[in-house]
């Protein structure tokens, strides 16, 4: 066990923790943030999607010690101070994306991870950007509408 401090939505957390403890277990168990989710334990679902520095990671497969120094964002802390929901959350509602919503946490993760760097994304890179996000239920065509759909709401979210 050892003393680790993370930064987790904009705070400080100082967990004791087993170094190769995964990120996700971190969050879950020491932390107390239930919407990232477990669903392979290896990386290949995209249900445990979380930002590391404003980029789409799993953090079922990083070690919570390699985790210092870092930003981490949850799904609990995606939107903004002040804001209610993040433009990628409103859009998943209004365009009713989510079936059981098991995956949609980390779906909504990496979707804003790739709205951040491009508001405008062909089905190409939308595509590429989500693969490896699993939804069992089939929701993709929704999940590519809703992507679309946020187009131009990041910019003045940013704002």
């Amino acid at each position: 066990m050892a003393a680790i401090q993370l930064k987790v939505n904009g705070e400080t957390y100082s967990i004791e923790a087993d170094p190769q403890m995964p990120l996700l277990w971190a969050l879950r168990d020491l932390i107390g943030l239930k919407g990232t989710k477990y669903g392979c334990g290896i990386g290949q679902c995209g249900a445990c999607t979380v930002h590391l520095n404003g980029q789409a990671v799993r953090s079922c497969s990083m070690p919570v010690m390699a985790m210092t120094d870092m930003e981490i964002t949850t799904i609990e802390g995606l939107s903004k101070p002040g804001q209610d929901l993040h433009p990628v959350q409103q859009t998943w509602i209004e365009e009713q994306v989510p079936q059981c919503g098991y995956c949609q946490s980390g779906q909504i993760m990496s979707a804003a991870a790739l709205l951040q760097n491009n508001t405008a994304p062909s089905d190409a890179e939308i595509d590429s950007a989500m693969q490896g996000n699993l939804c069992r239920c089939g929701t993709y065509p929704r999940i590519k509408k809703a992507i679309k759909s946020v187009n131009g709401t990041i910019e003045k979210a940013k704002g």
